[in-house]
């Protein structure tokens, strides 16, 4: 299987300094609960062509992939402070600010001089939950995404550094888009989940993490604040460090581009805010399915991970769902109009893909074309890790679907065989 994957990620990196239809570096790995399968990695860090080899161990921003290790944070702290907090507890007594967002119902007519219609806001009276939160069942959307949202932060006036790109709570508070629990809509429920967290534990995110999720698992090269894992002016920067490439709308090469959060953000972003390395994220996708199969990690036990693993929403959530993630391509390595739900972290497919993941796995994706899956059915998990934008890199989705049904044309045939 090591020969034909390479081969694969070999294939779909540029050699020179033309990258059309090509990307700059990738690195892939395949995982079950005892330890990696395959790591491998081909191409460079940036464009460049003497640039530092991609390896599994590069760091890049990983963008949404934040929100599985987020949302693994939070189920620790479920099992291990119920005291504090469950998945169902009503989260508006302790924290404040959820307590007072109110529900945007639509806009008043314009004025006839032009100005602005203003928005029609009405009392949340619903409770808001973590279930809420890291479903995307909350009604929190993205306000850089979202019409309304856009609409309302222009009347307000709110200005640019204000919205949610900004890692602050100024940033992520914005009107809901539905009473929760009326849908399913893709918005900052993680990020709210994490200021969660913080309210309720005294530690920020990230500090929870390191001690109850990164430390335990040897994860090392996993953090909010890149200048902390990799000061700038280093060496160890100079060689691992992936910064974001974008791909130009008109010649299709790619030039450097930029992380849209801060360096040294005010909130600690568990929707989107970790860098991370493949070799990192692989540990974490084992201990998951460790857990899955009954063995203890000491960081979250088989009845919350299967939890996680287990659809979540109601039949009108569903729909909403199936609306969004093909229109904006979150789903796109799943047949469009699959069977799908959603779980603790990610997003289900209810049915068997043909020639890849069973029924029951999860996946997610970042703004920079990394993906990831785990399929607790055959027991394997795996990760790709690049740095490319926009969203829906059409290289990288071909190379992910090569990458995925190879291995399972490698790694299926004996599963089969063992059941």
């Amino acid at each position: 299987m090591a020969e034909k994957l390479n081969s694969i990620l070999n294939n779909y990196v540029a050699e020179g300094t033309a990258t059309k239809d090509k990307l700059p570096g990738a690195a892939f790995v395949v995982v079950n609960k005892d330890g990696p399968i395959y790591r491998g990695s081909a191409g460079r860090t940036r464009l460049s062509s003497d640039s530092p080899h991609f390896t599994p161990s590069s760091i890049t921003w990983i963008a949404s992939m934040t929100k599985l290790l987020t949302a693994t944070t939070i189920m620790h702290l479920v099992e291990h402070r119920p005291d504090l907090v469950t998945l169902d507890t009503d989260l508006r007594p302790l924290v404040p600010e959820l307590a007072n967002l109110q529900i945007i119902t639509g806009f008043k007519a314009p004025e006839s001089d032009g100005g602005e219609g203003e928005p029609i806001l009405v009392p949340n009276t619903r409770p808001i939950t973590l279930r809420h939160l890291l479903t995307h069942t909350s009604g929190f959307g993205v306000d850089i995404a979202d019409p309304d949202l856009i609409r309302w932060s222009k009347y307000v006036g709110r200005k640019a550094d204000q919205n949610s790109l900004s890692c602050t709570l100024e940033g992520w508070t914005t009107p809901l888009k539905f009473a929760p629990g009326d849908g399913w809509y893709y918005g900052s429920g993680p990020d709210w989940a994490g200021l969660v967290l913080e309210r309720l534990t005294g530690k920020r995110l990230g500090e929870y993490m390191e001690e109850f999720l990164f430390r335990p698992l040897g994860v090392r090269d996993t953090g909010f604040f890149v200048n902390r894992l990799l000061p700038e002016g280093g060496k160890d920067r100079e060689e691992r460090y992936v910064p974001v490439a974008e791909r130009d709308a008109e010649s299709g090469e790619w030039r450097e581009g930029t992380v849209p959060f801060p360096a040294e953000p005010p909130c600690e972003s568990g929707g989107g805010g970790l860098y991370s390395s493949a070799v990192d994220y692989g540990k974490v996708m084992q201990m998951l399915l460790g857990a899955l199969a009954g063995e203890e990690s000491g960081v979250v036990g088989g009845e919350l991970v299967r939890e996680m693993f287990s659809p979540q929403l109601v039949e009108k959530q569903r729909d909403w769902l199936r609306a969004i993630i093909w229109a904006y391509g979150s789903g796109a390595e799943l047949p469009q109009g699959s069977p799908v739900d959603f779980g603790i972290g990610g997003l289900l497919n209810t049915a068997d893909v043909e020639g890849k993941r069973r029924k029951g796995s999860v996946m997610w994706s970042g703004a920079g074309n990394a993906r990831w899956w785990i399929d607790p059915e055959t027991g394997i998990g795996a990760a790709l890790f690049v740095n490319a934008a926009p969203y829906g890199d059409p290289t990288v989705l071909k190379m992910y679907d090569e990458l995925e049904r190879t291995v399972y044309g490698e790694l299926l045939p004996a599963w089969q065989a063992s059941k």
